[in-house]
């Protein structure tokens, strides 16, 4: 099998499909717009000595079948556990969650009630995640298509059959109801809601009462960290070492990795595509696939009237909003929370500043009214506690994951003049349950919305390619008839976060998308076409 193919963006999926496309024998050039291979999963010097990942932050979801097949570790990845998983402060009290049944230890300290419910939510999860991580590395029945989806709608229909009636309820309930609705019939604490309900916001604008947070939530439980289900973990040296290491995986198999060329047009020829512009040169292939935003393709890289009217304004509409705040931070030393003052696990934990449902849901109104919240969500990451190699001797970095900021702020409004002001409010809301954090800030990294879209080409400043909403995923991702990473323009697919399943640092995209195109090199389905 061979073919020649032009992958623009060197992300994560764009590297995913480029190595898989080369393993079969197609000459590969990835064209990246940035002087380093990345994308969004980048490590930055962003102070002298101090290096934190950029923008994506945290390994979990990243496939084991890419791990395996790129050999990850072999070309110098390293992922290692975080010994507690997540660590709320409240109002006094604290909730921990981990392995080894620390999770339900810890629920049951809170409120001796909970420890039931949680039993039940974990017998409730295990039924719906089994079901949707079988579709994570598949194509979704493609609507548009009655026979070629007829083979993908029977495997669906026997993956529902396989289901009793009860869980069968409750992957309806997770695919369209809220995370609060569903939290609130298993737990009573509000720290116990939180922690679970704070992934149904995780880069999505959206309260924890909105219809479909429920999957949006089921999305962040899907993965693994160093060969341990469920488990999150970090990359030592970043993110950034995630995507050296598939750079390096990729040359190996003659991928051709050019740099600081910004793809400007795809060239499209008797309806078909055949390269690509960059730079004022044109480079041909017979397969142009996009690792970028599904907006970004149809408004701005497709040439004018390549695909039908009806086609290119259903992607215009395209919602891109995360409402995503991003920023790093050197520090001179540890917080001090006032629950938990004492160094230990807990620092090296996702560290959520969220106490209950209603937190988040205010700092979504707040947003929705005045453009950012003024008591935002909050996620920390201290790498520096796994990975010393991130910053001077006896000084760290922190990761700093905020909602909700609008990318709009409105008439008369720009983050070039409110970013700071939002940076500050961040850090006074860690230093309000940590007092000092604020004053052993040595220097900070700031991502906006506007800067997210700026400088990685997240339209929106959406860290998912789009929202992961019900009329976005799945079938309609990014749009019925598309579902199946091949786009209304022969001989072009999407292999972004903008495809199934969506987004995270998974390589499902790449993956899936480098299948397909193989798919249609076999002789029948060349033929076919």
């Amino acid at each position: 099998m061979s073919g020649r193919a032009i992958v623009i963006g060197a992300g994560h999926n764009g590297l995913t499909c480029a190595f898989y496309l080369a393993r079969k024998g197609f000459k590969v050039t990835i064209l990246e717009a940035a002087d380093k291979v990345g994308g969004a999963a980048v490590t930055d010097e962003f102070l002298p000595g101090f290096r934190n990942s950029a923008a994506s932050y945290t390994v979990s979801l990243l496939q084991p079948k890419v791990i395996k097949d790129m050999e990850l570790e072999r070309h110098g990845l390293k992922v290692v556990l975080r010994k507690t998983d997540n660590f709320l402060p409240g109002d006094g009290q604290y909730l921990l969650s981990g392995r080894g049944g620390l999770t339900r230890k810890e629920i049951k300290r809170l409120c001796a009630a909970d420890a039931d419910g949680y039993d039940r939510y974990v017998a409730e999860l295990e039924a719906v995640v089994r079901l949707l991580k079988k579709w994570l590395l598949r194509a979704p029945p493609n609507a548009g298509s009655k026979i070629g989806a007829l083979p993908k709608l029977l495997t669906l229909g026997r993956d529902m059959a396989g289901l009793s009636l009860a869980e069968m309820r409750t992957v309806h309930d997770f695919a369209v109801k809220s995370a609060g609705e569903i939290l609130e019939r298993h737990f009573t604490a509000d720290l116990t809601k939180a922690l679970f309900g704070f992934d149904g916001v995780v880069g999505n604008f959206a309260s924890p009462y909105d219809p479909g947070t429920g999957y949006v939530l089921l999305h962040h439980l899907f993965g693994e960290a160093a060969g341990v289900e469920g488990a999150w973990g970090h990359a030592i040296g970043g993110m950034g070492s995630i995507t050296q290491a598939m750079a390096r995986a990729c040359r190996e198999k003659g991928v051709d990795i050019v740099l600081s060329s910004p793809v400007d047009e795809l060239i499209v020829e008797k309806g078909r595509a055949a390269g690509v512009v960059a730079g004022g040169k044109a480079w041909r292939a017979d397969t142009v696939v996009a690792g970028v935003n599904p907006k970004l393709l149809f408004d701005t890289l497709l040439p004018d009237r390549v695909v039908e009217p009806d086609i290119a304004a259903r992607m215009h509409g395209w919602r891109c909003e995360s409402a995503t705040f991003r920023m790093n931070v050197a520090l001179s030393e540890l917080p001090k929370f006032t629950v938990l003052p004492k160094k230990g696990n807990h620092l090296t934990a996702g560290i959520i500043i969220a106490p209950s449902l209603d937190y988040m849901d205010r700092a979504y109104v707040d947003a929705r009214v005045s453009g950012w919240s003024k008591k935002p969500v909050v996620e920390m990451l201290i790498p520096t506690t796994l990975d010393p190699s991130l910053a001077p001797k006896g000084k760290h970095v922190a990761s700093l994951f905020c909602q909700h900021f609008r990318y709009d702020l409105g008439p008369g409004r720009s983050w070039d003049k409110e970013r700071d002001k939002a940076a500050d409010t961040v850090i006074a809301t860690v230093d309000a349950h940590a007092p000092g954090f604020a004053k052993s800030v040595l220097g900070r990294q700031i991502h906006s919305p506007l800067d997210l879209e700026r400088r990685f080409g997240l339209i929106g400043g959406d860290i998912f390619h789009g929202k992961m909403s019900l009329d976005q995923l799945f079938s309609a991702r990014p749009m019925i008839g598309a579902a199946d990473y091949r786009m209304p323009v022969k001989g072009l697919y999407l292999c972004g976060s903008g495809a199934h399943p969506g987004g995270g640092v998974t390589g499902a995209p790449g993956h899936n998308a480098a299948q397909a195109i193989l798919a249609d090199r076999r002789p029948w389905r060349r033929r076919a076409a």
